[in-house]
């Protein structure tokens, strides 16, 4: 039985994620933003799944869940950092009060989150799973502060996995293109900026006619997760 701390739990990966090692018997520690969102989730589990408040830009909320973790379960061997949200726009039309905050969250907010379980995990061994992104792979026009960020959590993933190895912590870079879940819909910020130069590659289009209706099943995604951490 393993014990999952995984951020961003109250929509998409993050929430089906904590579901499913939930389901099969594993403890959770889900949290998110607005913790009202997934209390009702962890009702089924009994004690197995508790629900945790946590920005993940607050290096203190980070330290608490931690430590909340510690006093209820002992500890935990999984580290899930989920947490985040797209800008989409051509580079011109963002502006820093857009691009900053989705930098905040997707970058040194895990980073925030992971130096806070480090010391836990350095203890017990276990795995960290950066949720990452295709965009990660390659940049395209119309989502480059995504794709900036996305390159940076797979920079710090793969620096990650040097360090940690010693310590018996493994890193696992997650990129998933397009699935079902509610991406295209709530997780995403389209720079309000919209400039009539970049219709080409905006993504706006893209977005309305997707939203769920992309290829992907996130159920076998999960799937694939659980094996990866359990391999």
């Amino acid at each position: 039985m393993k014990t999952w701390l995984i951020t961003g739990c109250s929509s998409g990966f993050g929430q089906r994620l904590a579901l499913a090692a939930a389901q099969r018997g594993d403890r959770v520690i889900a949290t998110a933003r607005n913790v009202k969102m997934i209390e009702e989730m962890a009702e089924p589990f009994g004690g197995r799944m508790i629900t945790l408040p946590l920005d993940v830009t607050d290096a203190a909320a980070a330290k608490a869940a931690v430590a909340k973790a510690v006093e209820t379960f002992g500890g935990f061997d999984v580290l899930v950092n989920n947490a985040g949200y797209a800008l989409f726009g051509a580079i011109e039309e963002g502006t820093p009060e857009e691009y900053r905050p989705m930098f905040e969250v997707n970058v040194f907010g895990l980073i925030e989150t992971t130096r806070a379980a480090l010391p836990v995990l350095r203890r017990s061994g276990g795995t960290i799973v950066n949720m990452s992104s295709g965009a990660g792979i390659e940049g395209r026009g119309g989502g480059g502060y995504y794709h900036a960020a996305k390159f940076a959590v797979e920079g710090i993933s793969e620096a990650l996995a040097g360090e940690l190895k010693p310590f018996g912590i493994r890193v696992l870079i997650v990129e998933p293109g397009p699935f079902r879940t509610d991406f295209l819909g709530r997780s995403i910020t389209m720079a309000a900026n919209e400039m009539p130069e970049y219709a080409a590659s905006s993504r706006r289009h893209y977005r309305e006619t997707n939203n769920g209706n992309q290829a992907g099943d996130p159920d076998k995604a999960i799937a694939v997760i659980l094996q990866a951490v359990d391999a």
